[in-house]
């Protein structure tokens, strides 16, 4: 059984194929990144300009039109149809200490805005200093904390808008 997929075109056109329509297709390779086809008797140069291979998306020149193409295989399908989405940005709107122990520093205030992966505060727990970091971009809406505070498992700390 083949493997079945879907390419979208310039968020336009949909396209369905399947792994035996790919290996009918006369295609031959004449550079990285360069191909020569044969489709109805009829030859076109097609170039892969931009690929970025993790979100199956890619800018195809073919006879000197481009065109952006993205791919989705079986599984990007299902997770669709599921209401599932790849990728899409984290809701996390609160920041709950992870265990028992004291603020050591605060890294940042109300009102601030912060990129994901910065340092928030670091928290001293079993004699070991916790760096936590923002899981998300985000503007700090309340701290209920501040140095040298002792908190307890799942006290809510920080609050983003």
């Amino acid at each position: 059984m083949s493997k079945h997929f879907k390419a979208k075109v310039n968020n336009a056109i949909d396209f369905d194929f399947s792994e035996d329509d790919l290996s009918k297709l006369d295609a031959l390779k004449t550079s990285k990144g360069k191909y020569h086809i044969l489709k109805d008797n009829a030859s076109f140069k097609a170039e892969v300009t931009k690929a970025n291979f993790n979100k199956k998306s890619y800018t195809v020149k073919v006879n000197n039109n481009s065109y952006d193409v993205t791919i989705f295989n079986e599984l990007d399908l299902l997770i669709k149809d599921m209401g599932f989405s790849v990728g899409t940005t984290k809701q996390v709107n609160s920041i709950k200490a992870p265990m028992p122990g004291l603020i050591l520093e605060m890294n940042v205030e109300v009102g601030q805005e912060v990129n994901e992966n910065d340092t928030l505060f670091i928290l001293e727990a079993m004699k070991m200093e916790n760096s936590i970091a923002s899981p998300r971009d985000g503007i700090i809406k309340s701290i209920s904390m501040k140095n040298g505070d002792a908190v307890e498992k799942n006290q809510l700390l920080i609050e983003f808008e």
